[in-house]
């Protein structure tokens, strides 16, 4: 029973509600699940995590109702459309990694945005200066929005391996846009990190900036539209979404991204620029979009099976390599300076040839089997010293010619710059069948492309930003028409003995893969329980010359690693008030059918994990 306190901020709420286009607000909790956030659950009969709450009750509700782990997925991705709609939603995509109880197989599914068909390769280009755009000027434009995958990677998710109808699995969401989620610090933060991009388009600004300002902590948002828009995908399915009046709303909307005439841009070092640049994104685009099913990565690694996402997401191969890289070391005998020394190196040696080979595999020829052969993980191995970090960037190996011995020379290097940014969500699902799912999902910068669909209530995705600025034709992510852009999403799924033992995945563009890498080696060669490996603080080299660390990494291990000639600095993005890496979230699978859910205890306000049946 709530609390008279909560039952007097209810009565406020009703009388105190506040409409601006499709949002209400109110200042007063509306329910108290929706506040409540536990990062550690164990018990029995399935388990969700994410980072909120209400996504994770959602998808508990469709596990106790019958509902299995792809139908409680694709619940909890849509909740979280509602809830984290600056890191996922329907204007976005996403990789699905599913575990069959039945088959003992991984499957999954490529929902990755696509490059319009019409996009020239020079896109990111200005024609009066020649110079490519920067990012501030291409993040906020239709140029920077590809065909969305999420609501076909729903339907497909569903078709194949679930039980529910996409009606059933969205109801819950809706029930949450219809009633609101509670605001918290995060979600405010996100939103002045981005207020004044969304304050350029007023269908942003209408739903997000409700009075000119971001939400207060402790109101409540509402999203009618997205109500809407999903009941309209609940009764007519995605070919809604892919044809018809919305498909046609998407296109024009990334065609003439309508700024607001009276905008004017604040006065900052160096100026701010939305020059809201008219994208290539078409009806004919939609209609032809397809998700594709994939074979899974796959490497053994200390007696586990580590199955991850093929290209076009790199995150399964240079996860993969990176552990056949250190596969050779003792890990477990090492000091934690010297353990963490091999980790950032095999680090910075995957991610050399992730720059060099990995690409949409339809238009590039990736060398997937080779780049998570164990043999060449030896090989690259050798290029590890035990005591001193090498000069990066470091070169890529030759994955056309090795041997597993040290013998032969490196092949060039490649030069890349990180695209990627530090948004998206992930959850991770398991029902009492003993199905797994492990789904990443993505609008690519924080908040997108900060351009809502008017009347719609979803924000576009960014993720063609994610492409190479400019077109290099040796470069593997170069821009193309019908191309996916490169990604760093890693859902992973571990067996042991061929049966679960880890699922887990994260956020963090391309400190997604480290995050993993980092997370798995916590647990299986430091033993750390999967909750502190979730919450040991990180580190991310990706072939740079210094290591972005959270502040209280660089604090533990700082100095033990410069005397390796590791050079830390603080983690951070340039846009955004971060400090953290990624946002993890993780199931692990115990004697007797027992769960333990775990999502980050503090980074990004803490996530969610929720059990059927709690143990006792």
């Amino acid at each position: 029973m709530p609390s008279v306190r909560r039952r007097l901020a209810a009565v406020t709420a009703v009388l105190a509600l506040s409409v601006t286009g499709g949002a209400v607000t109110s200042p007063a909790f509306a329910d108290p699940r929706a506040t409540d956030k536990t990062p550690t659950a164990t018990g029995y009969g399935g388990a969700v995590s994410t980072v909120d709450p209400d996504a994770s009750a959602a998808a508990i509700e469709i596990l106790r109702n019958g509902g299995n782990a792809a139908d409680a997925a694709v619940a909890a991705a849509a909740t979280l459309g509602v809830t984290e709609p600056y890191s996922a939603g329907i204007g976005g995509g996403g990789y699905f990694v599913f575990y069959d109880a039945k088959t003992g197989k991984v499957g999954t599914i490529d929902g990755r945005e696509t490059a319009p068909a019409t996009m020239p390769t020079d896109a990111f280009i200005n024609p009066a200066s020649s110079l490519a755009y920067t990012f501030p000027e291409l993040v906020s434009s239709g140029v920077s929005v590809g065909t969305p995958g999420t609501p076909a990677t729903w339907e497909r998710a569903l078709e194949r391996w679930g039980t529910l109808d996409l009606a059933e699995a969205l109801k819950p969401a809706i029930k949450v846009a219809n009633r609101g989620f509670v605001v918290d610090e995060t979600f405010r933060q996100q939103t002045l990190d981005n207020k004044v991009r969304f304050s350029a388009f007023p269908a942003t600004a209408s739903l997000f900036l409700p009075g000119g300002d971001a939400p207060v902590v402790g109101s409540i948002l509402h999203n009618q539209d997205l109500a809407k828009t999903y009941r309209l995908l609940a009764k007519e399915g995605t070919a809604a979404f892919y044809g018809g009046k919305l498909a046609a709303e998407i296109a024009a909307t990334v065609q003439d991204p309508r700024k607001d005439p009276a905008w004017v841009p604040p006065v900052t070092d160096p100026p701010t620029s939305i020059p809201a640049l008219p994208g290539y994104l078409t009806t004919a685009d939609l209609a032809a979009y397809r998700t594709l099913d994939r074979e899974p990565t796959h490497v053994e690694y200390r007696g586990y099976d580590v199955y991850g996402m093929a290209p076009s997401s790199s995150g399964g191969t240079t996860v993969g390599e990176a552990l056949n890289i250190l596969a050779p070391f003792n890990l477990r005998e090492m000091t934690l300076p010297d353990e963490l020394h091999h980790y950032l190196e095999a680090s910075a040696l995957a991610f050399a040839d992730r720059a060099r080979y990995l690409g949409d595999p339809a238009f590039v020829d990736v060398p997937t089997e080779a780049l998570t052969d164990p043999l060449f993980g030896k090989e690259r191995a050798c290029a590890i010293d035990p005591t001193t970090a090498a000069t990066k960037p470091v070169p890529a190996g030759n994955a056309s010619d090795y041997s597993g011995v040290c013998t032969l020379a490196p092949d060039v290097a490649a030069d890349e710059k990180d695209t990627e940014n530090i948004s998206t969500t992930n959850l991770t699902v398991a029902d009492k069948w003993g199905n797994v799912v492990e789904y990443t999902l993505t609008i690519e910068q924080t908040g997108g492309s900060g351009i809502v669909v008017p009347g719609r209530g979803f924000l576009l995705n960014n993720e063609l930003t994610d492409f190479s600025t400019v077109y290099v034709p040796t470069d593997p992510n170069r821009l193309e028409p019908g191309k996916r852009p490169r990604s760093s999403m890693s859902p992973t799924i571990i067996l042991k003995d061929e049966k679960p033992f880890l699922a887990l995945g994260s956020p963090g563009g391309s400190t997604i893969i480290t995050t993993v890498l980092q997370t798995i080696l916590n647990r299986v060669d430091l033993d750390m329980s999967i909750l502190d490996s979730l919450a040991a603080p990180r580190a991310s080299q990706r072939n740079t010359p210094n290591v972005t660390a959270e502040p209280d990494f660089i604090t533990q291990y700082g100095d033990a690693l410069a005397a390796y000639g590791h050079k830390l600095v603080p983690a951070g993005d340039a846009l955004t008030s971060a400090a953290e890496i990624g946002a993890a979230t993780a199931i692990e699978f115990g004697p007797g059918k027992s769960v333990t859910a775990v999502a980050e205890p503090v980074r990004r306000g803490g996530g969610s994990a929720m059990v059927v049946k709690p143990a006792r």
